[in-house]
Formats: C-alpha cells, structure tokens, sequence
C-alpha cells in the first residue's frame, strides 16, 4: 500500500483531563507527564508479578502448574512492555533530579525478574550500540551476516550469549570508558551472585523466575535486534534510514510505545516516544528520499520470523511504498532481498573506519538524552 492512503493510528499523547490520585501524585516525582504509563505498568509489576514470584519461594508453594502459567504469563504479557520501558527510560531519565535514586527501581529491581542483569542494556544500548549504529564496530552488528538465514542468525545470537560480556568490557577499555565498564561488571555478576544464592534457597523456583526469562530475553534481544536492523544498503550502511527499518500501525506499537519507529529513533534517541508518529509522518519525503524500507502491521519479531523462513511473500505484502518506484510484488522482493544479502568485509571495515573519522553520512546526527 502507498503510504499516501494510510491513515496512522500509533499512539501519539493525549493528555488526561481528569487525574486521578496516582496520577497526582506520581506527577510530582517524574520528569514528564507523557511517561505516566511506565508508572502504571511498573506497579502492575510490582504489586502482581513480583509478589506471585516472591511466593514460589515459599516452602511448600512452588509447583510447576504455578510456576509455568507464571513463566508464560509474564513473557507474553509484561516483558515486552517493560523491555520497551527500560529502553526509554535508558534515554530519558523517568525521574526528576531530587528523586534520582529511583532510577534503580527498573533497571534494577524489576528488570531481574525478566532476566535483565542491571546496568547491562543501558551500557550495550546506549554506550555501545547508539554511537555505533550497526557498523563494523557494534558489537551487535548484523552487516556481516547473511540476514534471511537461520544458521547466520544462530551464530550471531550463540556469539552474543556466550561472548558479549567479554567483548563489551573490552569495547569499552579500548574506548575508556570506564564507567560503563564498571557498571556492566557490577551489574552483570551482581545478577550470577544473586541467582547463585537463591538458589541455595530453591533452584526450581530459581529458574522459573530468573534464570529461565534470562535465556528468553537475550534470545529476544537479538531477534528484534536483528528484525530491526536485517534491512541494509551495502552502499550506505551508516546511514540510519538504510540500516533500520519502521513499523506502523501494529499492535506491538501500543503496547510496547511505538517500539516500531526505529529509523525515527536511531536519528533521534532521545525523542520521546509519543512523538515518533508524527515525526515519521514529518519527515516522510526524507523516508523516501534515502529509500527506507516501511511495513503496516508487523513488528520485528515477526519480521524476524518471516526472515528465517524465507517468507518475502507475506513481508511484500506489508511493505508500505512511500514512492512509486516499486511497481510490483517481485520487485519490492528482489529489492527487499538485496538489503538482506551478507556485506563483505571490505566495506564494513571501508565504513567502519570512515565513521571511526567521523565521516559517517548521517542526515540527523544522534542525541543521547
């Protein structure tokens, strides 16, 4: 479809006449008003996830016909949300400067329960990722991987799991950055430590709430990294409207707050996220422009689903035309598998020194909130 006849209806802010108790009073403690569903969302977890948690550890309670919907339930329903949470509050701080200590209160005493180790995804994400942006130097980069195959996607997520402590703490000593370093060990063994002694406490109940939503979340992590970043122009690959991609009006956009905008957010991080669907419609000639690949109605795990399937089909039949220069079904495939095609070596290690100079073209240069 042309994105001329879409009509979008991802969430945009629209504020509450009426507030209510809560409302008044988390109002007082947070930066901006628009954030107040991270509010709702974190006491959702706090006062269900967490205590039906709390009481698998209780001895005599734990059984597997609790512990499983338990599993299920949270990975189906709140993981997602507070993945896409921790990733906005990562770039935009929830609350103000006199209440900075709970700061911590996501990242780390609810992420744990997700299998977040604290401090982890805002060093990746914010220190390493973003000013990487998918180039040779990002440690979760997808240019040198063939991006519609299994066994590539296999290979990455297996490096990732096995090696990204490693190789994050040495990214960060060669750029000195120290803090982060710091602060990714603290938090990463600070979380093993944790799981070690709760186990001595119950291991079932262990790895039903920790150590399981562990393996889920950074298998996760990296197939929506890679749905997200699988569409590349080897020509052009610094530039964020031919590395990334966007997704509209999808389910996963309401209830993960426009998750889907990526291309919006890579040129924009600390944008906030109610305004990334009126910013997409703003700058829709630059979308064309640079050719960025748009889908209606999916999300990057699906994406990333239908990649491994090799389903162009279904992927062409969500892909939104913002120009008239694809003219059918078989050429928005051969062009949509043409961005999917493994990059040699050469040019990612061609760009990756040219960004390293500063010399990566960038139409909106990042800030980092």
């Amino acid at each position: 479809m042309h994105i001329d006849a879409i009509t979008i209806n991802d969430p945009v802010f629209v504020r509450k006449e009426q507030k209510n108790a809560i409302d008044r009073f988390f109002l007082k403690l947070i930066r901006d008003e628009r954030d107040l569903p991270f509010i709702y969302l974190s006491l959702r977890i706090l006062f269900i996830t967490v205590p039906i948690a709390i009481l698998l550890y209780v001895p005599g309670f734990f059984s597997w016909y609790i512990a499983v919907p338990y599993l299920v339930a949270n990975s189906l329903f709140n993981l997602g949300p507070f993945v896409l949470m921790l990733h906005n509050v990562s770039h935009r701080k929830l609350f103000k400067k006199e209440y900075e200590w709970m700061n911590q209160i996501i990242p780390w005493v609810i992420g744990p329960f997700f299998g977040e180790s604290p401090e982890t995804y805002y060093s990746h994400h914010v220190g390493m990722h973003h000013p990487e942006n998918n180039l040779g130097n990002d440690l979760s980069s997808t240019m040198r991987f063939q991006r519609d195959s299994l066994i590539d996607f296999m290979r990455y997520f297996l490096r990732f799991f096995f090696f990204v402590l490693i190789e994050i703490t040495e990214y960060f000593r060669r750029r000195r950055r120290w803090e982060f370093l710091r602060n990714t060990l603290i938090g990463e063994f600070s979380f093993y430590a944790f799981c070690a002694l709760l186990c001595l406490v119950s291991w079932k109940a262990t790895l039903a709430v920790f150590i399981l939503p562990y393996l889920i979340i950074r298998f996760a992590m990296m197939a929506g990294n890679w749905g997200q970043h699988a569409f590349i122009d080897a020509a052009d690959p610094g530039n964020s409207y031919k590395n990334s991609i966007t997704c509209i009006n999808s389910v996963y956009n309401k209830t993960c707050f426009n998750d889907g905008y990526h291309i919006g957010h890579h040129l924009r991080p600390a944008l906030h996220w109610t305004e990334l669907p009126k910013d997409f419609q703003k700058h829709k000639a630059e979308y064309a422009a640079n050719r960025a690949i748009v889908f209606e109605g999916l999300d990057f795990f699906v994406i990333w689903f239908l990649l491994m399937t090799k389903n162009y089909k279904a992927l062409a039949k969500k892909f939104v035309h913002l120009d008239d220069r694809l003219k059918t079904e078989a050429e928005v495939i051969a062009f949509l598998k043409e961005r999917t095609r493994r990059i040699p070596k050469d040019v990612i290690e061609h760009f990756s020194t040219q960004a390293m100079l500063g010399n990566t073209r960038r139409t909106r240069q990042p800030v980092v909130g």
